[in-house]
């Protein structure tokens, strides 16, 4: 009967958007159309042939492509969706012109004649959904994007198979209208929002009010640009994923109705209750339905619905209670706000909370979420699988349908990182988990543009029925694709990355850079590593022996530059080392000597190299911030909301450099500053024979740190000086101290 049960559950989501109308296959081919003369150009474009049919589909609700001709005839690309369609391409383009479609700069150099393919190759995937996003994506990485930038990654969606993702832009302009029907004020509500950098996080009730107000124009921006991005996503036929409401409220919701029953959440991020300490409505107040329908009714009057909605109550917040039965009225209260207003609702849960806090969510208590909602109606997406994954200690969610997910980066930080031998093998292990559940995979970072390679594989997955066999081999090939053509010692360094920086394991992976040199300083910092840092300084120089056949290729600059990044931080956590080990011993000589290096001569080569690519500037960081903007006072509080995300985060430090990022600009007036008081403080300890006192430190650190979030110094958006020569400079003077072991 289990077993029954379960196919059940999953056969709900696998019609869920499957079929659809000839008006709908005559869309989705002419978006696929529109997508090849976008990547290609008009005149390429002519060489493929693009059609959608629906009874191409393997099994209902499983995307299927089918790719042929080619040579002397057009190349035909049929898909049982746009997606599948797009997918296609992508695997024509990768697979037979060794083409690659990436963040940093995409390779699409063509061979002429276009390559045939062998009879008629058909692909179908082994799972209904292709998810993408973090609900943290959309502030650490999205959220000051115009259409012309969301239109990019649209299209790199599409050609990577996706079909599930979250479309979460203007519900702040739709919240509005429903407070203001409630009877909240504009400056009761106008306190209630944060800022646009850290919405994400007041979408989930963890803060109010940080950073804000928004605009009216943010507003008025936000609506206009969801529209487009939704009538991108669905003429593709990616099912988007709205909001819903969770159950939290303005305080000022209380005044308005003074017998409501609400509760005072906890405190979240080390944030006062200013800011944080959400109102949750109970699930059994009559004002809960009316709210959660109230707001559902006028989002799918302005947005239209794809029937599959996101709502997360308890991220990263205790509930009041544990006891089952509260749980399961608060799960059921925002499911039944859902289907009042579309009675075909599904509910895309993050498994976030059950991973997060696993000593409040036993058994019985995630039971009582899960068992809330019928069978098939919430999807779980199980975040941090690649590392942590849920499914394995609930059942595979006691019935529930699941995505196994790869969540890799946190912050979106810069840091060579992944768990690739994890990823390859996590989806089919998923699959053949005991009565699995498992209904797709998925990729929800916290942040995106880094560490691609992860991406291509996760991707690449998601079409493939089992692991990839080599991925030494696998890697060899992403190199050749990435820059065009193969050369030697490029595919040997992506081998050492590979057994090095990309092939953590374990529970403790986690892709959030806590590098001494993007951390405040003190002298507790932890250098250790899961790698052996000479697979990272041989790998620098073997790309740099390929940089003479390889320099053309953006790509590979930008991969240069990175892995160049990635030893200047291995050697920031050397000197650190040193001069930490010579602050114990009182030997001021040395402390000078590894400090002067450290501060003075490494940080600045980072900045200066950083320098050189318009991908790692503060100042192109800072200017889509700006460009956001309607007015200049605007522009002023945009990137002052920029500024905070990447370094204090809150008011205090209160999560203080969790988004770090490694840009020119940053490196040279936040972190070098930083660095340089930190061991002129060691200095003088020594010096005068006292302790250093770290407590006092932090308070003069903290007076640097927020000097540069209000700070109106403006920072170039234009690259200097060449990456290549830059790179072999900083080689040339540290890699012959990393051998001699003299640093």
């Amino acid at each position: 009967m289990e077993a029954v049960a379960v196919a059940a559950a999953v056969g709900v989501l696998l019609l869920a958007g499957a079929g659809g109308a000839a008006g709908d296959e005559a869309r989705e081919a002419a978006a696929v159309r529109a997508l090849v003369a976008r990547l290609l150009g008009p005149g390429p474009a002519a060489d493929f042939s693009v059609s959608v049919e629906r009874a191409l589909a393997a099994k209902p609700g499983l995307d299927t492509y089918s790719l042929g001709g080619g040579g002397a005839a057009r190349v035909r690309v049929r898909g049982s969706t746009g997606v599948a369609a797009a997918a296609g391409l992508h695997r024509y383009l990768r697979d037979f012109c060794g083409c690659h479609v990436a963040w940093s700069g995409s390779q699409l150099r063509l061979p002429r004649p276009l390559p045939a393919v062998p009879g008629e190759l058909t692909e179908a995937t082994p799972n209904r959904y292709r998810y993408y996003q973090n609900v943290c994506t959309q502030s650490y990485s999205f959220v000051w994007w115009d259409w012309a930038r969301w239109e990019r990654e649209i299209d790199w969606m599409a050609l990577n198979g996706i079909n599930l993702a979250l479309a979460w832009s203007g519900q702040e302009a739709i919240w509005q209208r429903v407070y203001l029907a409630l009877g909240l004020t504009q400056a009761e509500i106008n306190e209630f929002f944060t800022g646009p950098a850290f919405l994400a996080w007041g979408r989930m009730g963890n803060l109010h009010s940080w950073d804000g107000p928004l605009p009216p124009s943010w507003h008025i921006k936000q609506l206009y640009l969801q529209h487009r991005v939704l009538d991108r996503m669905r003429s593709f036929g990616m099912t988007p994923v709205l909001p819903a409401f969770a159950g939290h409220v303005p305080e000022a919701v209380t005044r308005v109705f003074p017998q409501v029953n609400v509760t005072k959440m906890g405190s979240w991020g080390h944030f006062n209750c200013s800011y944080s300490c959400s109102f949750l409505l109970a699930p059994e107040d009559p004002i809960f339905p009316i709210i959660g329908s109230l707001f559902l009714r006028e989002l799918i009057k302005e947005f239209g619905t794809d029937h599959i909605f996101g709502a997360d109550t308890f991220n990263e917040m205790q509930p009041p209670s544990s006891e089952p039965s509260y749980l399961a009225a608060a799960t059921t209260a925002v499911y039944e706000a859902m289907i009042a207003v579309d009675t075909e609702a599904v509910w895309l849960l993050q498994g976030w909370l059950f991973q997060h806090q696993p000593q409040f969510w036993g058994p019985a208590q995630i039971g009582a979420v899960l068992g809330a909602v019928p069978r098939g109606r919430l999807l779980v997406l199980d975040l941090f699988a690649e590392s942590q994954p849920v499914y394995t200690r609930t059942a595979s969610f006691q019935g529930q349908p699941f995505i196994w997910c790869m969540l890799h980066n946190f912050g979106g930080n810069h840091g060579l990182f992944g768990a690739l031998e994890a990823v390859n093998g996590g989806p089919e292990a998923a699959r053949l988990f005991p009565n699995s559940t498992m209904v797709g995979t998925g990729m929800a970072p916290e942040g995106i543009s880094q560490n691609e390679v992860v991406y291509s594989l996760m991707a690449e997955l998601g079409w493939r029925k089992d692991p990839v066999p080599d991925l030494a081999a696998w890697v060899t090939s992403f190199a050749a694709r990435r820059y065009g053509v193969s050369h030697p010692d490029a595919g040997a360094a992506w081998r050492l990355l590979l057994r090095s920086v990309y092939n953590c394991s374990g529970e403790a992976c986690r892709g959030h850079n806590r590098s001494p040199l993007v951390r405040r300083p003190s002298l507790q910092m932890n250098t250790s590593v899961w790698y052996n840092r000479s697979d990272v300084f041989e790998a620098w120089r073997l790309l740099l022996t390929s940089a003479p056949s390889l320099a053309t290729s953006p790509a590979f600059r930008y991969d240069l530059l990175d892995l160049t990044r990635q030893a200047v931080q291995e050697l920031v956590s050397l000197y650190y080392e040193e001069a930490r080990s010579a602050y114990l011993s009182k030997e001021l000589a040395s402390l000078l000597r590894a400090g002067g290096v450290l501060a003075y001569e490494l940080l600045p080569a980072l900045d200066e190299v950083l320098a050189s690519d318009s991908r790692f500037l503060l100042g192109s960081w800072l200017e889509q911030a700006r460009a956001a903007a309607v007015s200049e006072a605007e522009a002023d509080f945009y990137e002052q909301n920029s500024r905070y995300q990447l370094t204090l985060w809150g008011p205090e430090g209160n999560i203080l450099d969790y988004a770090n990022k490694q840009l020119a600009g940053l490196v040279a007036n936040y972190y070098t500053p930083r660095w340089r008081l930190f061991l002129e403080a060691l200095a003088d300890s020594v010096a005068q024979g006292i302790p250093f006192q770290q407590h006092q430190f932090d308070k003069n650190v903290f007076q640097l740190e927020q000097a540069f979030v209000l700070s109106k110094q403006r920072y170039p958006s234009q690259p200097q000086g060449d990456t290549v020569d830059l790179a072999k400079k900083i080689f040339l003077k540290y890699y012959p101290r990393w051998v001699a072991g003299s640093w």
